[in-house]
């Protein structure tokens, strides 16, 4: 079964073509980091206008990589939300053409179960099993039972994580996107600035006072012009978050039994949380993570998770159906 994803969520312009939720045939991804870069953070009427600029050209190529006919199409799979709304449109309104002009069935994917499903490319979905997912914009603990059941366990009161690394990157000077520079720095420095590990109830997040504390105390510091450790600052914060979440993810692995942890969405390409995980994996659970190429948003991870959901549920979406900036995530 071939799956054509689309994906425009919010900066990446994505169109993959996957083989049987698993051959990934082509995976073109056009990001837009470069132009918002100097914004220090997307805006989101720059990246619709781009996402318009580019769509027709990433499917092009997304074909020619794959070496497949329009015709040799099964299904598209498309980004329905949560997402920008502008940005979504695009990837929908094309999806959706692509379906009516091929008489193609269509469906549309939340882009968190996207995330989750990108570790089904290289690793065999265990269940029941525990998705930690984390991004700039969400930071959630799940519990499946089985392929499409999600059971959200917790998630953040306020700040994402991913949106706190870049909260921190922006107060030390560091450049946007923040999540990959705190982190490179995070390795070259050491924890030794005091920050608070935020504890709340039993899974859910809170990182709106950790990235206050780091602010307050680059203020300070600044204030009493003494010398500030940037790689130790950022080793000290990614210390806290990295034990949090960690620790979290294997209390509720234990208690839940589960066969599997999963680890999605763009954070999950940080490299001190992925080195935590395996280092205090002391019960010996099967912990997946997503290659870097497919930790980030990307077409791939949405045609598999539509290749999923088709299975579970082979209902072709009307092709009516519009993009929702606030979709939630739902069980089939």
């Amino acid at each position: 079964m071939l799956v054509l994803g689309v994906e425009s969520s919010c900066d990446e312009t994505s169109v993959a073509i996957v083989k049987d939720g698993k051959e990934v045939l082509a995976n073109v991804v056009l990001s837009q980091i470069d132009i918002h870069k100097k914004f220090g953070g997307v805006v989101p009427e720059v990246a619709s206008r781009h996402h318009t600029y580019q769509v027709a050209v990433v499917f092009e190529e997304a074909f020619q990589k794959a070496n497949v006919k329009y015709e040799d199409i099964d299904l598209v799979a498309v980004t329905k939300g949560p997402g920008l709304i502008g940005s979504l449109l695009v990837g929908v309104n094309a999806a959706k053409t692509f379906a009516l002009v091929f008489n193609k069935p269509i469906i549309g994917v939340h882009h968190l179960a996207g995330h989750i499903y990108a570790n089904a490319i290289e690793h065999e979905m265990n269940f029941p099993a525990i998705a930690l997912l984390v991004s700039g914009g969400n930071t959630e603990l799940i519990y499946m039972p089985e392929h499409f059941k999600f059971e959200i366990l917790g998630e953040t009161h306020d700040d994402a994580v991913g949106e706190s690394y870049d909260k921190v990157a922006r107060v030390v000077g560091l450049p946007y996107p923040g999540g990959p520079a705190v982190d490179k720095l995070a390795h070259e420095g050491k924890v030794t600035y005091h920050l608070p590990k935020p504890y709340v109830d039993a899974y859910n997040f809170s990182f709106s006072g950790l990235k206050s504390a780091v602010i307050n105390l680059h203020h300070n510091l600044e204030q009493r012009h003494e010398e500030i450790n940037v790689p130790d600052l950022c080793a000290s914060f990614q210390d806290s978050v990295t034990e949090v979440l960690v620790n979290k993810t294997f209390k509720a692995a234990n208690e839940l039994k589960v066969k599997q942890i999963i680890v999605a969405g763009g954070v999950s390409a940080n490299k001190g949380l992925k080195e935590r995980f395996h280092n205090e994996n002391k019960y010996g659970f099967d912990i997946c993570i997503p290659s870097i190429k497919y930790c980030t948003d990307n077409a791939a991870m949405i045609a598999v998770a539509g290749y999923y959901q088709w299975q579970k549920h082979p209902v072709s979406d009307n092709l009516e159906m519009n993009a929702d900036a606030s979709l939630e995530l739902e069980s089939l």
